[in-house]
């Protein structure tokens, strides 16, 4: 699998407190990681020097070979807060907002029709019309989902997305993303202290401890039973 993003000897800083160091990792086109530990050990700090937020002190990330070093419309990130959409405009001019932004010029009808489409994604097509203020947590994520996949980047970010949620919720979300990912490729770095959900969603799972990665394991059978996430949990512990 050709890896889309490249790091090398990634290393980042906050007031001369080391957060990530040395961290070397290649991620193929397409794949689903996941991205565990602790509080504190430079999970989300990752995703920000991936999507080119913040800027790195030692090392480079190479976006499909290119070096990043400002955001992108190829990378889209998806955060945990439920405050990210835009709350004077419909769920149907969220995701339409991101397509009238797509390089390509759309007609009305066509902007109107590819929302539809990913409305029906993300399984709100009866919700077009509503505001983020009715909506629950999981509608909104939902429709903060659709609107990253509107803009159709080529890599998809995910801080803690869930993390929210109560369990039900959470499990339906984590089906929808599956499902997502089965139709659009989109390779996605996603963030989670939750051992099941990295197990249940990930082809790898990448272990950050401490600023570093402990271990990259591969995920192909998805067994969330208690000997793997027992196998995960010794790996992140002091």
């Amino acid at each position: 699998m050709k890896p889309i993003i490249e790091i090398r000897g990634l290393g980042k800083s906050y007031e001369e407190r080391p957060v990530l160091a040395d961290i070397n990792l290649e991620i193929g086109s397409g794949e689903l990681i996941c991205v565990i530990g602790a509080s504190g050990c430079g999970k989300s700090t990752l995703l920000n020097l991936i999507g080119g937020f913040v800027k790195a002190d030692q090392g480079e990330i190479r976006l499909n070979g290119r070096l990043v070093e400002k955001p992108s419309r190829q990378c889209i990130m998806v955060f945990q807060e439920f405050d990210q959409l835009f709350a004077w405009q419909t769920v149907r001019h969220n995701i339409e907002f991101a397509l009238k932004k797509a390089p390509e010029r759309m007609s009305h009808p066509e902007i109107r029709s590819r929302a539809d489409h990913y409305l029906a994604m993300v399984k709100l097509t009866d919700f077009g019309n509503y505001y983020p203020n009715q909506l629950s947590g999981g509608m909104k994520q939902r429709t903060a989902l659709a609107r990253a996949l509107a803009l159709s980047p080529q890599v998809l970010l995910m801080d803690e997305p869930f993390g929210s949620l109560d369990a039900q919720t959470k499990r339906e979300l984590q089906e929808t993303l599956l499902e997502i990912r089965q139709e659009t490729q989109a390779t996605t770095v996603f963030v989670t202290h939750d051992i099941r959900e990295a197990l249940y969603l990930a082809d790898r799972i990448v272990v950050l401890k401490a600023g570093a990665v402990a271990a990259v394991l591969k995920n192909q059978t998805r067994n969330t039973d208690e000997t793997r996430v027992a196998e995960i949990t010794a790996l992140l512990s002091p």
